[in-house]
């Protein structure tokens, strides 16, 4: 019998403890608390990619769409309506995870592969590129919309915006424990193996499918919400397929697609690498594209199979 290197939900404790650390070894440097901060982001981004994608098959190319949807709600109801971000928050939520529960249920009803669903959700990511340019006199278009001082300034403080979005990152992580232990975890465990099989055994693909991906869009919604505070602007830039699609799928594949820890390490790895090519400027998009390049050809396992087999030891 293998020993297992961390039981049961010990690891998230214990990296709940490592990340609450991390602001004492920045040194006091906003700028480094800043990369830490974006780090935990798209730590949560990833993990809640990790059960859309990695558990259901489900290729949402649209993670940007999604939690700017939330992010743009939340903040234009806000200043519309003068309302506040608590109030608010849980709507943009709400909307993100309508979502995508709706890109699943009708990619399900029609019988859509994992391909096709890709090129749906890409044209929404599209779509809403072109709606938020378009719906001006709300969203200021391609300039933005300004989120200091509409009542959040908790985000507007450094040290409590890592220790909140820590907290985002820690929910994720638990919701998808818990998710993994349940009915539902066994019914998207047999699905990603076999989704015919699955189907046959008497289990509902289309329900587990659609609820996977409204949990997950609820939390990509729930980072994107408060991140929008947190940046100081929420333009489409900011909220653009290059700019959160594809490092979120290429921290997935890095870390290792269904496992518990692979998010964290691959979002932290890749982290380190945009810091590297930060000064690259715009061919960073070139190092991504042979990154993702290379990861697919001859990374495809992740940082938690390959530690698993070089340290011997079951990573979650």
């Amino acid at each position: 019998m293998k020993k297992r290197f961390l039981p049961s939900y010990t690891d998230i404790v214990l990296l709940g403890l490592v990340l609450s650390l991390i602001p004492a070894l920045t040194g006091g440097s906003p700028y480094y608390l800043r990369l830490a901060t974006l780090a935990l982001i798209y730590m949560a981004w990833t993990v809640a990619f990790n059960l859309l994608f990695g558990h259901t098959k489900q290729l949402f190319l649209c993670v940007g769409a999604l939690t700017g949807s939330a992010a743009y709600m939340t903040v234009v109801l806000t200043k519309q309506w003068q309302l506040t971000p608590w109030v608010t928050v849980p709507i943009g939520v709400a909307t993100a995870a309508a979502l995508g529960a709706t890109f699943s249920y009708v990619s399900q009803r029609r019988g859509l592969g994992v391909i096709f669903v890709g090129i749906i959700t890409l044209a929404f990511s599209l779509i809403f590129h072109n709606l938020v340019l378009g719906l001006r006199q709300f969203t200021n278009g391609e300039t933005g919309l300004v989120t200091r001082g509409l009542g959040f300034p908790l985000l507007e403080q450094p040290l409590p915006s890592y220790y909140l979005f820590l907290a985002v990152l820690m929910l994720a992580l638990i919701t998808y424990y818990l998710l993994m232990r349940s009915r539902m975890g066994m019914a998207v465990r047999a699905l990603s193996d076999d989704e015919l099989s699955a189907e046959l055994s008497g289990i509902d693909v289309t329900w587990y499918k659609v609820l996977a991906a409204a949990i997950a869009s609820a939390i990509l919604g729930l980072a994107g919400a408060f991140y929008a505070f947190y940046n100081g602007i929420v333009s489409p830039s900011v909220f653009s397929f290059v700019g959160v699609d594809i490092p979120v799928l290429i921290a997935l594949l890095l870390g290792g697609m269904r496992t518990r820890l692979g998010p964290i390490l691959g979002a932290a790895a890749f982290a380190l690498i945009e810091e590297v090519v930060r000064p690259f400027g715009q061919l960073n998009v070139l190092v991504y594209g042979v990154l993702m390049i290379v990861l697919f050809v001859s990374f495809r396992e992740g940082m938690v199979v390959m530690l698993r087999k070089r340290l011997g030891v079951s990573l979650p």
